[in-house]
């Protein structure tokens, strides 16, 4: 190998340029939008490839798979699906305040329903997205640069004639930053940047007398209004939503809570999961108001209906709600675009500034485009009509002519050599003529019917259009008054034709205040079988079933219903759960598993020992380990407010065998993994505080290690199996504790 084509360089620093380089490519090339169009590259390129291939809205339907290789092949050489996505979201107009994609199928909807394939979708450019877009792009008004493989060329940037970075919003995740700007009312954005044009040091409020705030397509209600200055100021902040709702009458003087109009971010599966959390809130006991509820959504809009039960307090209920589930949610505003060519969060005001400016260099170099095109068309006219008096002379050196060439010689130049002339006045007049190159171009290609009266007639009318026209074009590009009221008229015309009815309703509103009904106290069975599922079931069903319950549940104990509930594991910890958030259960139905309403993970710890707060704290509790560590704790210091606490202190590798509430047992019996039994007074326990490891209560072999704790009554007959005989342990010979046990004879 060639040693001089081997680049030897620091890898920190490589590593830091690629990652620096990649970075940029992703925050400048792919996630955020630029301030100027307000789209993404590959937003901007699949309405480019549309506009390409023709497919506007006055025309048939094409194959979205079709638009999508397209724009794969030509300007965007990355995944098909996030170009088919980026297409589908700019069609859905529960998403977007002006949808610029015409999509022809199914293009998914409100309530998180994905699009078909995009072999089976269809879609074409809406009228706002040809007009307003891409209406200049043949008129040289931005820049085009070679696409990936330099094979194509592609606008740098549409020229947009809105702030579509306020209209239509932007969500965007790149590398260490984040773009989230709410979507606005178009016709509200348009006197804004209007107001904007004719005062630019006007002030953040002041435009907010013309923007109110976002426009969100969903609807529902904004809901911190006096906050939204400051976010508009900054461009960064937290807007608070709520879901609108009506409160409509049923049979029986029933109250029915409906829902109209759902916050911005419910959009897709928030639908599914805010029913998900209402029924959640019946499960756990937080609201028993609730007789039924039904999703009756449709095209027609968001209609969720929640029966109330008789005399429930519905504006409560609906509280509730918004303290509960997402029907009260955030929208973080990161008003993040790329201005200048690099990332940066403005403010209201600066997104006009920089929408206005780009407003002024499009329509700059649209006119002066106009009037170069105007100003050649003059040129061509005036010669036209003046051969059109001269044409005899005109046709008289065309039949003296050998070729063009002689001919366009003569007009341009006078030169008459070579020519056939019928007179020497002929040729004297013919050596004055001073036409221009493109003049005479376009009288050696002029047709024979431009000599009728009424074409020349016709081309003189047309003259003087063109002479207003360059008149009114120079008057634009001079005046900067008179190219700011054309910019104010066309947005007129958007927003006469484009503009809707605001749909959001901003206002300050309390702060929801949820009065929870004063529960009754009562006795409950806590059942939690042996794979850690728990239910709560009346003190009725207990007595006519406590067989069965004992037989197939592991803890079986009663409990206040506003108590707690506390959950003991083999790695130490203490969880606590609130009876009233244990689901409450037929007898015969299944539990809850403990994951779902506490820190418990069944795949990381094993549950001990499970009893009430209440029972704990009338007891002692004692603790035994692996390795035979044991001590007793008072049950009070588990009376705690956090969910989760150490209850104890292991030692490297071991963990926790027994927990047990002690009342009236005396003794307590060790049986080791090896078979050795340990019979002594739980008066040779010490107590110790919860935080401590304990005494060692059997002197273990090697490998040998504590596998089941039992506790006896002085006067108890309790046995247990072992090797197949049943053992009675107060049969068992009294020992101390540290003993080493002994190993009971089996025949």
């Amino acid at each position: 190998m060639d040693d001089s084509r081997i680049i030897k360089t620091e890898y920190s620093e490589e590593m830091q340029k690629a990652f620096i380089d990649y970075a940029m490519s992703v925050i400048i090339a792919r996630a955020l939008p630029d301030v100027r169009d307000g789209l993404k590259p590959v937003q901007r390129r699949v309405l480019y490839d549309m506009y390409e291939l023709g497919i506007r809205y006055d025309r048939p339907y094409r194959k979205s798979a079709r638009i999508v290789g397209d724009t794969m092949g030509k300007y965007h050489p990355h995944g098909d699906s996030s170009i088919y996505d980026s297409l589908v979201v700019m069609s859905q107009d529960f998403k977007k305040g002006l949808a610029l994609i015409d999509g022809h199928g199914n293009f998914g909807n409100i309530e998180g329903d994905s699009a078909a394939a995009m072999r089976y979708t269809e879609a074409r450019l809406n009228k706002v997205t040809q007009e307003v877009f891409l209406g200049d792009l043949d008129k040289d008004v931005v820049d085009f640069v070679p696409n990936f493989d330099e094979t194509e060329k592609e606008p740098s940037v549409l020229p947009v004639k809105i702030p579509n970075f306020l209209v239509n919003g932007s969500e965007g995740i790149a590398v260490g930053m984040t773009t989230s700007t709410p979507p606005h009312n178009l016709c509200e954005v348009i006197d804004a940047m209007k107001a904007y044009m004719q005062n630019e040091n006007i002030t953040t409020q002041e435009l907010m007398r013309y923007i109110k705030g976002p426009d969100f397509p969903t609807g529902g209600i904004v809901i911190n209004k006096d906050e939204l200055v400051q976010i508009y100021e900054t461009g960064t902040g937290r807007i608070r939503m709520r879901g609108k709702v009506e409160f409509e009458r049923a049979k029986g003087g029933k109250t029915n809570v409906v829902i109209t109009e759902i916050p911005y971010t419910m959009i897709g599966s928030g639908i599914s999961t805010f029913l998900s959390d209402v029924e959640a809130l019946v499960e756990t006991k937080k609201t028993q108001d609730i007789s039924d509820i039904s999703n009756q959504s449709s095209k027609e809009g968001i209609r969720i209906v929640i029966e109330l039960k008789k005399d429930a307090d519905a504006e409560n209920f609906v509280n509730l709600l918004y303290k509960k589930t997402r029907l009260e949610d955030t929208f973080g505003v990161n008003m993040l675009a790329i201005c200048n060519g690099k990332p940066e969060i403005m403010g209201l005001k600066e997104i006009l500034k920089a929408t206005v400016d780009f407003q002024y260099e499009i329509a700059t170099r649209k006119y002066t485009n106009l009037l170069e095109r105007e100003t050649e068309k003059k040129e061509i006219q005036e010669g036209l009509i003046k051969a059109c008096n001269v044409i005899d002379l005109i046709i008289e050196i065309l039949r003296g002519s050998r070729d063009r060439a002689m001919a366009k010689a003569c007009l341009t130049e006078g030169n008459t050599d070579g020519i056939k002339f019928k007179s020497r006045e002929s040729k004297i007049m013919a050596q004055q003529l001073m036409f221009t190159e493109r003049q005479a171009n376009a009288i050696l290609e002029m047709r024979l019917y431009k000599l009728i009266g009424l074409e020349l007639e016709a081309l003189i009318n047309e003259h003087e259009d063109t002479m207003a026209n360059i008149y009114r074009y120079e008057d634009i590009l001079d005046r900067r008054d008179s190219m700011a009221q054309v910019i104010i008229n066309e947005l007129d015309e958007y927003k006469k034709e484009y503009g809707r009815k605001r749909r959001t309703l901003i206002e300050n509103a309390e702060e929801a205040v949820y009065r929870e009904k004063e529960t009754e106290e009562t006795d409950i069975c806590i059942l939690v079988d042996r794979f850690g599922y728990i239910k709560s079931v009346d003190l009725a069903t207990l007595e006519r079933n406590r067989e069965a319950a004992e037989a197939e549940n592991r803890f079986v104990f009663i409990c206040k219903n506003t108590g707690k509930v506390c959950v003991f594991t083999d790695n130490g910890q203490l969880h606590t759960v609130k009876a009233a958030d244990i689901p409450f259960r037929k007898f015969r139905d299944k539990g809850t598993p403990l994951d779902n309403i506490s820190n418990y993970n069944s795949e990381k710890e094993q549950i001990v020992y499970v009893t009430s707060q209440t029972e704990l704290n009338l007891r002692q509790v004692v603790f035994v380990t692996a390795q035979s560590m044991m001590k007793l704790v008072d049950g009070g210091e588990f009376d705690v407010s956090k969910r989760t606490v150490a209850a104890t202190k292991l030692a490297e590798g071991d963990r926790v065998v027994s927990v047990a509430a002690i009342l009236e047992q005396r003794y307590i019996v060790l049986r080791t993994k090896e078979g050795y039994f340990l019979r002594f007074s739980l008066d040779e326990i010490p107590e110790k505080k919860k935080g401590a490891v304990g005494v060692r209560g059997m002197h273990l072999g090697a490998k040998d290690e504590i596998e089941s704790v039992y506790y006896t009554l002085v006067l108890d007959n309790m046995s247990v199996s072992y090797k197949g005989k049943e053992i009675v342990l107060n049969d068992l010979k009294a020992g101390k504790r540290d003993g080493k046990g002994a190993r009971p004879k089996v025949t």
